[in-house]
């Protein structure tokens, strides 16, 4: 029992310095590290079960504290499986974060997305690319008509102030 005991602990100790080694791995090499530590804890737990069942077979006199010794270390282990956890969490968060900042950062946009919206009911109707791109050329018309207008109004504007004032 003390020689696995021992092992587990020593495999406890090396899965501590490989969650230290986790954060500053690169992308990579992160997810062979992920891999290799889950199967240590894995293994760990394996071994922790032997544990329990040779503890229950010690003496009545260290029976306690090998219980004891065993709970520490499935305690420990426990906290590893859930540090593990959180990084595996926080990573998936952080690269679902990086694609949907690289989304928004290749999407064009438009004035109230009208023009995505017409595109995707277009899509959906089954009108043809020429029939798409003419409402493209159109869109892009308007807008330098309104423009145009805008300006317009504002030489009107500047006119009639003035001149009437």
């Amino acid at each position: 029992m003390e020689a696995l005991y021992h092992q587990s602990n020593k495999h406890v100790h090396e899965v501590q310095s490989q969650m230290g080694r986790l954060e500053s791995c690169d992308k990579q090499s992160v997810h062979l590290l992920e891999n290799e530590i889950q199967a240590r804890i894995d293994q760990i737990f394996s071994n922790l079960e032997r544990l329990e069942i040779l503890s229950s077979k010690e003496p009545p006199t260290k029976r306690q504290n090998a219980k004891l010794r065993v709970d520490q270390l499935k305690y420990d282990v426990q906290h590893l499986q859930t540090a593990l956890r959180n990084f595996q969490h926080r990573r998936y968060t952080r690269e679902q974060q990086d694609r949907e900042r690289e989304e928004l950062m290749t999407r064009s946009y438009t004035t109230n997305g009208t023009q995505k919206k017409i595109l995707d009911v277009a899509n959906m109707l089954g009108l043809s690319n020429t029939v798409m791109r003419l409402i493209e050329k159109r869109a892009f018309q308007d807008k330098v008509i309104m423009i145009g207008g805008m300006l317009l109004t504002c030489v009107v504007m500047f006119l009639v102030f003035k001149y009437l004032t």
